[in-house]
């Protein structure tokens, strides 16, 4: 007898609410069972696209059901808080798109909660699911690099969209724009120097091409050091064109250099090469799979009803999302002191 299908609730049904509804649709043994979304037009969107779910305008009524399993939360990110919270006290697993809140109070909290309720708090840090990135971990973790001294992850890219409301450029909604995008490099090179030790201080600087909106940086770069001596260089702007991604990787023995781009962000025909260095002959490390954050929230699904079913660990545990968070509120800071900040400052 087949086992029945891990039920999900969604909460957010816009752009990239749309997609997480495709990847729980896709994913064998997930069901989509209901689906929350405040916008009257997004809601027959969501009728007419997946018609065995109950799609309601509240999430406070989707929260209150008691025959989902998990519940997808993908939502503007000054209500990650209240909405998870809701959630989690609810007794329902969590999936949470980053950043995981704007406080690492507020993820302190989440924390608490998870873990009173013993139910799974995941963190949307996609990346980590990535054939490409994940491939280059993978190499890290079985020592080609030797010990790994340097991280580079490097973005060009068009500017971001509005979001709902225009939420991603009101700062009052959106925390900081390192919380936005850069978020995911910082978790990157926290994940890629797991055996380097802490984050320990970051020093960055940003500018903006908006005169009357300093807030909204464009350009952003900063360097992370590490309590074990290697150090990241994260890096990105928004005043360039389609979507590109680079990560090197050195070591004492090795380097490892990967690069992924695509008309836009959301492609599901990238380009994108690993190439590998012992430190005498370079070679191209084949990568089977496509890369993508498409693909890769297709995988985070598929993950998330292995953990649920069978146990083990998350791809990105709501400890990991509140190390990103304190990076990256230790980078802020670090723009706005014009000084290298502690991180271990930002944590309660």
């Amino acid at each position: 007898m087949s086992e029945s299908p891990v039920r999900f609730g969604l909460i957010g049904f816009g752009a990239w609410g749309k997609h997480h509804a495709e990847a729980i649709a896709k994913t064998q043994g997930a069901c989509l069972a209901a689906i929350a979304e405040h916008s009257e037009e997004s809601q027959e969107v969501a009728r007419e696209t997946y018609p065995e779910a109950d799609v309601v305008g509240d999430y406070r009524e989707l929260v209150a059901r008691d025959d989902l399993d998990i519940v997808d939360v993908v939502l503007p990110s000054h209500v990650h808080h209240e909405v998870a919270s809701a959630v989690l006290s609810s007794g329902k697993h969590l999936l949470l798109d980053k950043p995981m809140c704007l406080s690492v109070e507020d993820c302190d909290d989440l924390l608490r909660l998870a873990k009173k309720n013993d139910k799974l708090l995941a963190i949307d840090h996609e990346d980590r699911l990535s054939s490409l990135w994940g491939k280059v971990k993978a190499m890290v973790d079985d020592g080609f690099v030797g010990e790994p001294q340097y991280v580079l992850v490097d973005l060009s890219r068009n500017p971001y969209r509005l979001g709902a409301d225009g939420w991603r450029f009101d700062i009052k909604r959106v925390g900081n724009w390192i919380l936005e995008e850069p978020i995911h490099f910082f978790d990157l090179a926290r994940w890629y120097l797991s055996s380097a030790g802490r984050p320990e201080t970051v020093y960055a600087t940003a500018n903006s091409r908006q005169p009357n909106h300093p807030e909204l940086q464009d350009n952003f770069s900063a360097i992370v050091r590490f309590t074990g001596g290697a150090y990241a260089v994260i890096t990105q702007t928004l005043s360039a064109f389609e979507h590109h991604q680079t990560v090197k990787v050195t070591g004492t023995k090795g380097a490892l250099w990967a690069s992924w781009s695509g008309a836009m962000d959301r492609t599901r025909h990238p380009t994108s090469f690993l190439k590998a260095f012992d430190g005498e002959k370079l070679r191209d490390v084949p990568i089977t799979k496509i890369a993508g954050e498409l693909f890769e929230l297709e995988d985070h699904m598929a993950a998330l009803v292995a953990v649920i079913r069978d146990g083990g660990e998350l791809p990105c545990s709501g400890e990991d999302g509140r190390w990103s968070v304190a990076m990256c509120l230790a980078a802020q800071q670090s723009v706005d002191a014009g000084q290298p900040v502690s991180i271990q400052q930002t944590l309660p």
